[in-house]
């Protein structure tokens, strides 16, 4: 698999590249947004690597302007900031996942294949449907029945990772990894307030809580 780094950092962008080889994938890297994005539109990558902070075009306009374009390729950010508002616009953007420097290069990875592997078992459709839910993982939306309900960028991302293993327990340790970075130390319950709101905007019984295991979403 072919994978396209865009970092100005160059000592980072060198570090992840050769470790990311280690792994077996083919890397490209760039260090300009400018030239990202012409590299992204001209080569056939399977995931994009993308800070945020670039000289020539910032990240949050490569990825938007790959997206108009049609370029469905899954993009993980990278950025030194930190904060709802900049996941959120990053998210916005159209970027599949957000990582705060400075980072695990181990949780890089495994976002890494977590993405790759999630766009393998999405196939042609992006949309998972859980009983009357329908949760859009391309557009980021989601209805019940026939009804929208708008959600956070952070209720998103836990309904997200609910969704691909519906059916299933997902551990609190999953969601932290995969909605919150690596060197999040807070209280680890801050869960328990996203899947108490998401409860109250899609219905009481629609997450089942697994005693000391985690949660399980279910067709409602």
């Amino acid at each position: 698999m072919r994978l396209l780094i865009v970092e100005d950092e160059k000592r980072l962008a060198v570090s992840l590249a050769r470790g990311l080889r280690a792994e077996g994938f083919a890397v490209d890297v760039v260090h300009d947004g400018l030239e990202g994005l012409h590299l992204a539109g001209e080569g056939a990558y399977d995931l994009i690597v993308l800070d945020i902070m670039l000289p020539g075009m910032n990240g949050y306009r490569v990825c938007a302007a790959l997206r108009a374009a049609g370029n469905d390729v899954p993009i993980l950010m990278l950025t030194a900031k930190d904060g709802e508002y900049d996941e959120a616009e990053g998210l916005d953007t159209g970027a599949d996942d957000y990582l705060t420097k400075p980072f695990s290069y181990v949780v890089l990875v495994a976002r890494v294949k977590a993405l790759l592997r999630r766009r393998g078992s999405a196939g042609a459709s992006p949309v998972l449907r859980i009983g009357t839910l329908t949760v859009d993982t391309a557009a980021r939306r989601v209805h019940r029945g026939e009804t929208e309900v708008t959600l956070t960028a952070k209720e998103f991302a836990v309904l997200e990772q609910l969704a691909i293993r519906a059916g299933q327990i997902v551990g609190k340790p999953e969601i932290l990894e995969h909605v919150w970075d690596f060197a999040y130390d807070g209280d680890p319950n801050i869960i328990e307030v996203y899947i108490s709101a998401l409860r109250r905007k899609l219905g009481a019984t629609t997450i089942q809580t697994v005693r000391g295991a985690g949660y399980r979403l279910v067709a409602v």
